[in-house]
């Protein structure tokens, strides 16, 4: 799943692009996506002036100029790209937003889990209103961890992808903060320390930050706002690496299933 870093990225791909450009019409293929895109969207935002792009969590906003917002999230597999009006589309290809400019923005969902939706205010919609902070930005602290963790047993590592708990960080990240951490994901969330969570909340900062600075991972379809892929999959340091040396001790990152997740750690670096 695109989590933060793709989503950041595809922001500042395609912000250029959109930022002060009005809606000439929204062309829906299949609005058979996650919730079933809404018949009356295009007609309520066509002509509307796109104010700029922004992001909650794993959310896409569309702030436009009556203060509304067009909600796009990427489901398990998508990517919104831009390309031209006259290009054709292909498979998989459920929706465009076309621009004045002649660029259209166009969401690709192979799996069909993504979301197309209209809100008069995008901050107090249910997908929105009850996610917990970003964790860029300044928002994040591990002094909020420590106290959001009290006596919480469930693990580390699914403290963190709750987005209740912190917004928008996924499996992926939530296991190479825990590593760069020092802390063992599958201890309870409510048994590590004040001073470790401050040790994690910089790790949360680090780690999305270098993976928004090299276009996040490549896994699957991702790909972004400009069509290039992310290559932060090459940095990784334990997520999908089980057997292979641990980059701190050598010693073979393992891989456990938490939640229905995989788990990558060492039982050496982490405690």
């Amino acid at each position: 799943m695109p989590e933060l870093p793709e989503v950041e990225t595809t922001r500042r791909g395609l912000l250029p692009l959109a930022a002060g450009r009005h809606i000439k019409q929204v062309v829906i293929r299949d609005p058979r996506l996650r919730w079933p895109v809404p018949a009356t969207l295009p007609a309520r935002v066509r002509g509307h002036r796109i104010e700029t792009l922004t992001r909650r969590g794993k959310y896409l906003l569309f702030d436009l100029d009556d203060a509304s917002s067009l909600i796009v999230h990427l489901g398990m597999s998508g990517s919104l790209r831009a390309v031209r009006a006259a290009e054709p589309p292909a498979a998989h290809e459920a929706f465009d937003l076309c621009l004045d400019s002649g660029w259209c923005l166009r969401m690709r969902d192979p799996r069909r889990f993504g979301a197309l939706l209209w809100a008069a205010d995008a901050r107090a919609h249910p997908l929105l209103a009850h996610l917990g902070p970003e964790p860029l930005g300044g928002a994040l602290a591990g002094d909020l961890l420590y106290e959001a963790s009290r006596r919480r047993t469930v693990a580390v590592r699914d403290f963190l992808i709750d987005s209740h708990v912190i917004a928008g960080i996924g499996n992926i990240y939530a296991n190479e903060a825990l590593f760069t951490a020092g802390i063992d994901p599958r201890r309870a969330a409510g048994r590590i320390g004040r001073t470790r969570y401050r040790r994690l909340s910089y790790a949360v900062i680090r780690v999305l930050e270098d993976a928004i600075a090299q276009g996040g991972t490549t896994l699957r379809d991702f790909a972004g706002g400009d069509g290039r892929p992310g290559h932060f999959q090459m940095a990784l340091r334990v997520y999908g690496r089980a057997g292979e040396p641990c980059p701190g001790c050598g010693a073979p990152v393992m891989r456990q299933t938490l939640s229905g997740r995989s788990c990558f750690f060492c039982r050496h670096c982490q405690r």
